[in-house]
């Protein structure tokens, strides 16, 4: 099943096409995307069963984030071993630095973001998993079962913001408008093949700066879970963003940024893509 905001409007996406929950439920669910987590085991039971009307065509361009509005996001950082390699870090042993991004910086799939200016600009594709069902202190045995699904993050950071000063500001320098893009879609975990398993890859101008598979993760998407439920509980619409592979900007020699003109396009297999645009800042 996959699951979209489309205008702000809850949206079921069948053979590339958008079915309107509301409409089709007679108003059993709402229209707004980020309440439907909070009813997810109901909706997934009704959606698994209902008739649907046909649905209509869209553009990406008018997709929104599948989480619009998160009570928490939390990222992990350090999260594949090679990506901890080329940023001169030891590997988390019992659990992956956690920082936030706060929300005001979550957009949807096809955007255009202003960079900050006189920043240094990287990209980080992530895959993101969104909570629907409350997870605190649950197993890794039993984390998926409190997934609502996955879809494709990019944990724009700037960096001169993230590590200049006594302390690193890990979530300020992430946390830029625009610098958490999601979507294009929610996929629900029993849609794939391998979940455990799929290709990342990301692209700056068409040149591939990371491929990984998450089959690479240290702590996978449910030992992640479990680990943080060990510390706060999950809720229903949190997002989660993963870690990334290697191929940063700040792990190359020379280093690179992203610059004015540039588009960002990230994907994952079984998911789809997103894709950003970079604009110059005032």
């Amino acid at each position: 099943m996959r699951i979209a905001n489309l205008s702000g409007r809850l949206v079921l996406v069948v053979d590339g096409r958008a079915v309107d929950v509301e409409q089709a439920s007679d108003g059993r669910f709402a229209a707004d995307p980020q309440a439907v987590y909070d009813r997810w085991d109901e909706f997934r039971k009704w959606a698994s069963v209902a008739r649907l009307p046909q649905g209509s065509s869209f553009d990406p361009v008018d997709l929104g984030a599948p989480a619009p509005a998160p009570r928490q996001v939390i990222a992990a950082g350090l999260n594949y071993r090679d990506h901890a390699a080329e940023s001169g870090f030891a590997l988390p042993d019992t659990m992956p630095p956690v920082f936030t991004k706060f929300a005001t910086s979550i957009a949807g799939p096809v955007t255009e973001v202003v960079l900050p200016p006189g920043g240094h600009t990287d990209w980080e594709i992530e895959l993101v998993a969104v909570i629907g069902i409350r997870a605190h202190h649950v197993s890794a045995d039993t984390a998926w079962n409190h997934v609502a699904g996955l879809t494709v993050g990019q944990d724009i950071s700037e960096r001169i913001t993230q590590l200049e000063g006594p302390a690193p500001q890990f979530s300020l320098g992430k946390s830029f408008p625009g610098f958490a893009p999601t979507g294009p879609w929610l996929v629900t975990p029993d849609a794939f093949e391998d979940r455990d398993d799929l290709e990342l890859r990301c692209t700056v101008n068409g040149e591939e700066m990371q491929k990984g598979r998450t089959s690479d993760l240290i702590f996978s998407v449910p030992q992640l879970i479990a680990r943080l439920s060990t510390v706060l509980p999950l809720l229903p619409g949190d997002v989660v963003f993963t870690g990334t592979p290697a191929g940063v900007g700040l792990g190359r020699d020379p280093q690179r940024w992203l610059a004015p003109g540039d588009e960002l396009v990230s994907t994952i297999e079984g998911i789809g893509e997103l894709r950003q645009r970079f604009v110059a800042g005032p």
